[in-house]
């Protein structure tokens, strides 16, 4: 399979290390059209797939990514339209459009619309997808599969494919921050910083598993670490006098107005 990517930025270039990463396609079939910033040429020194200049690269292609600014994706698939093949499964993974408003401006194939997260680049990603209506099972197969080697896929309205990407692409950078911040605490009781960080992010994949895994709600797994009177407990009284809850659920609300 030849698969075509425009544009390598942060999302970008994150999905073609997942791909590349799992296996999904090999560097000789990936061909990549970066744009002005010299991203693209960067990554490719590192992964080697094939760098090219112009749409027409992207005739042969089965699967072509879109992984552009939402302001000009639109300009970009007119442009595009006339390199592809009729049966061409374009999936965009850029902001600001609907898989109608993308299918219009192709003219041909089929449209995906999927919002994935940065942890694609290590497979581990969290990718809300919606599937034009006039897609075949064939295709909407191809497009899954691919979106799958990168991590886990839900299927949403379209309408709730920007809730998905608020929840699971702009947390990565919270839970981050938050990371940090256990870290300098380690630190302020007496840990050493490389130590300290490695104990918090080990601390936070342990949790997600779990949580995957079992099954459970959240509140019953917090409640399995908080014995009575315990020092658990305390801190998490900590946190909700500081209002913990309160500033991540407001983080979200403003990221995603």
């Amino acid at each position: 399979m030849d698969i075509g990517f425009i544009g390598a930025g942060h999302m970008g270039g994150a999905m073609i290390e997942g791909l590349l990463k799992a296996e999904a396609v090999s560097a000789e079939h990936l061909f990549v059209k970066g744009g002005s910033s010299g991203t693209a040429e960067k990554l490719q020194e590192q992964l080697g797939f094939q760098l090219v200049d112009t749409y027409q690269e992207f005739k042969k292609c089965n699967v072509v990514f879109i992984a552009t600014g939402a302001t000009i994706v639109l300009n970009i698939l007119k442009e595009l339209a006339p390199f592809l093949a009729e049966d061409c499964v374009l999936i965009s993974v850029a902001a600001g459009h609907t898989t109608e408003e993308a299918q219009l401006a192709l003219g041909k194939g089929y449209v995906v619309h999927a919002i994935p997260n940065t942890p694609v680049s290590v497979n581990e990603g969290m990718i809300g997808v919606h599937y034009a209506e006039n897609i075949p099972e064939q295709e909407k197969k191809i497009a899954r599969e691919l979106l799958e080697s990168l991590g886990k896929v839900t299927e949403v309205p379209e309408k709730l494919l920007g809730t998905v990407g608020t929840v699971a692409g702009c947390s990565p950078a919270f839970v981050d921050i938050f990371m940090e911040a256990l870290g300098d605490a380690g630190v302020m009781e007496g840990l050493p910083r490389t130590l300290a960080y490695e104990i918090v992010a080990q601390m936070v994949l342990g949790s997600a598993r779990l949580a995957i895994e079992t099954g459970k709600h959240p509140a019953e797994l917090k409640d399995g670490v908080t014995s009575p009177g315990g020092s658990t407990i305390k801190g998490v009284a900590a946190l909700e006098k500081n209002g913990f809850r309160y500033a991540l659920i407001d983080a979200i609300k403003q990221a995603n107005s």
